[in-house]
């Protein structure tokens, strides 16, 4: 919890200012008993004169408190907001610096719930912790004056208060570990129910309703379990923790009467202590909830910072310089990879590494050339790409751009030279042009027209209900797989990258509008280079160079023709990916 105190401090106002207006009102607070206490004495006098005094200044006292308390409230509660709202942007910008292993080994939904429930936990407690907390300056306030009254009567008041810190250290040992349980089983219901939105067209294709449900239902089992234990434990010993000052209180009358009737006590000294007694209590009181919002606020901090502690994997070097003026040539030099094998959701739950995906993988394109990867699946085609882009870095071996080492080259210049088309296409809820000009997006709608015409995608578009203005709902599933591929082609196009990769990008896109979306092409790759991770030939005659990559290497290489002629391995690839095109129903355009 230290570790909240700089993003604390980064709002100085409302912290400061509440501070300030609390520590008033609270004095203000703890005035009012010895006030009443001089106006009950003075009641019992018959001085009439101190009576209405005492009685105006408690009227003034209250207003204050009032006026205080609120500027002291609204404060907090500003504090705790913007605790809360720099505490996400943290993480979320900590998530985005991440590289792709760590997102290969977590599931989404232990991220949202961590970036909402466990945030959440953190603010409650910013918002009313303090407010609880100052109660216990009240008790220190208010036992220093009640020494002043009579020191025997106020260590009366005080005999059960140890017996309520060591019942609170009993429940604060049970808690914790609940707690924490708690909030990761809330990530693991999370994550069930962002997977079922997210593939609801598969759960509805298998009729595999009753099958999630069950499993939603068995998690949330698992939260009630961990919620209902927490409160038998808050049920045992909350009773005895607000219990005991009641004791302390009626010891008090006890006593305190007895010393009232001899006089050596007043009446109004006896109001005083009662008061008092009901304010050393407030913070007892509360210290089941507050135990148990900082618990909770405590085992969600770590697991926030659990993400905020993640290191990438893939960073800068020391030394990084921007690479410009790019003009294509990409060598792989003796690439060596394989992707690690996760037990778990931490970093150190790594087994050993799978079999090497690339192994011992050399290529040369030259600037502007056009070169398409062929292989069976699994064989590390798009591994290339990936590598290329620094999504992950090889075991072993290295990858020039122009002469020079990527992991010399920052990474953002570096992904700003290359353009990639994934082979499952990703939109956003948003409209299509803001999808198509998502790396440029101030870019003028006629150059999102145009990269769209080049993607062929200008005619569905237009036919849309609003055009370009249409939004394609989440993840873009509003539109056709094929349709989807081309928005993400005109996306990649607009941002006219000198290296560009598509990974099969037009798989779910049938024959007769490829063949208008390679013409269109032909121009948009010209004096680009181009990798093409194919398996139709429709794509592949588009390269100049075919590659033909087994066991993780490059066993041929040539043009398509010459391939054909004369390499059986690459006619039966061919032939099988021609074979499972024409078995696929897919989810091509119609």
């Amino acid at each position: 919890m230290r570790r909240l105190l700089p993003i604390t401090k980064s709002h100085k106002k409302p912290l400061y200012f509440g501070l300030f207006t609390g520590v008033i009102a609270l004095i203000l607070n703890v005035a009012v008993p010895a006030m009443a206490r001089n106006a009950i004495d003075a009641a019992i006098a018959t001085d009439r004169g101190a009576l209405t005094t005492w009685a105006v200044i408690l009227i003034s006292v209250g207003v204050g408190r009032f006026v205080f308390g609120a500027l002291y409230r609204y404060s907090l509660f500003r504090l705790a907001w913007g605790v809360e709202t720099d505490l996400r942007s943290l993480l979320y910008a900590h998530l985005t610096k991440l590289s792709f292993s760590y997102f290969d080994r977590t599931q989404s939904g232990e991220v949202i719930s961590r970036a909402n429930s466990d945030i959440r936990s953190i603010q409650v407690l910013l918002a009313f912790g303090p407010l609880i907390g100052m109660t216990i300056i009240s008790f220190i306030l208010a036992f220093g004056y009640m020494m002043t009254l009579h020191v025997p009567l106020t260590l009366v008041s005080l005999i059960t208060l140890p017996g309520v810190y060591f019942f609170g250290q009993k429940l604060r040992r049970v808690v914790f570990p609940l707690t924490w349980v708690g909030q990761a089983r809330l990530g693991e219901l999370a994550t069930i129910v962002d997977e079922n939105v997210n593939g609801i067209r598969v759960v509805k294709s298998f009729a595999a309703e009753k099958h999630q449900v069950g499993l939603l239902q068995r998690a949330a089992e698992h939260i009630k379990w961990v919620n209902v234990e927490v409160i038998k434990s808050r049920a045992r010993y909350n009773p005895i923790i607000e219990s005991l000052p009641r004791v302390g209180m009626a010891l008090v009358l006890l006593y305190g009467g007895h010393l009232a009737i001899e006089q050596s006590v007043s009446i109004g000294t006896l109001f005083a202590f009662n008061a008092y007694v009901i304010m050393l209590q407030a913070p007892f009181r509360m210290f089941g909830f507050l135990l148990l919002q900082t618990q909770r606020a405590s085992a969600s901090a770590q697991r926030i910072f659990e993400v905020l502690d993640e290191e990438p994997t893939v960073v800068d070097s020391p030394n990084a310089a921007p690479l410009t003026d790019v003009k294509g040539s990409i060598v792989f030099d003796d690439i060596h990879f394989s992707y690690p094998i996760f037990r778990g959701n931490n970093s150190d739950d790594v087994a050993e590494s799978a079999e090497e995906v690339l192994s011992g993988f050399n290529l040369t394109i030259d600037p502007g050339e056009t070169v398409a990867i062929v292989g069976r699946t699994g064989s590390g085609k798009s591994t290339v790409g990936r590598l290329l882009n620094r999504f992950y870095d090889p075991t072993s071996g290295d990858i020039l751009v122009d002469g020079k080492n990527i992991r010399e080259v920052t990474l953002d210049s570096l992904r700003h030279q290359i353009g990639i088309v994934f082979d499952e296409p990703f939109l956003f809820s948003t409209s299509v042009a803001e999808n198509i000009a998502y790396s440029q997006p101030n870019a003028p709608l006629k150059d999102i027209a145009s990269a769209a015409t080049a993607a062929e995608a200008s005619g569905f578009i237009e036919e849309l209900s609003e055009g370009y203005a249409t939004v394609v709902g989440e993840r873009g599933y509003t539109l056709s797989g094929g349709q989807r591929q081309r928005i993400a082609l005109a996306r990649t196009l607009l941002e006219r990258t000198p290296i560009l990769v598509l990974d099969d990008a037009t798989s779910a896109i049938d024959v007769e509008v490829e063949a208008k979306i390679h013409t269109a092409l032909a121009e948009h790759l010209s004096g680009r280079t181009t990798i093409l991770i194919a398996q139709r030939v429709s794509t592949i005659s588009l390269a100049d160079r075919v590659v033909l990559i087994e066991d993780g290497q490059v066993s041929a290489e040539g043009t398509h023709s010459e391939l054909m002629a004369n390499d059986e391995r690459y006619v039966a690839i061919l032939a099988e990916a021609e074979q499972k095109s024409r078995g696929s129903s897919g989810d091509k355009d119609e």
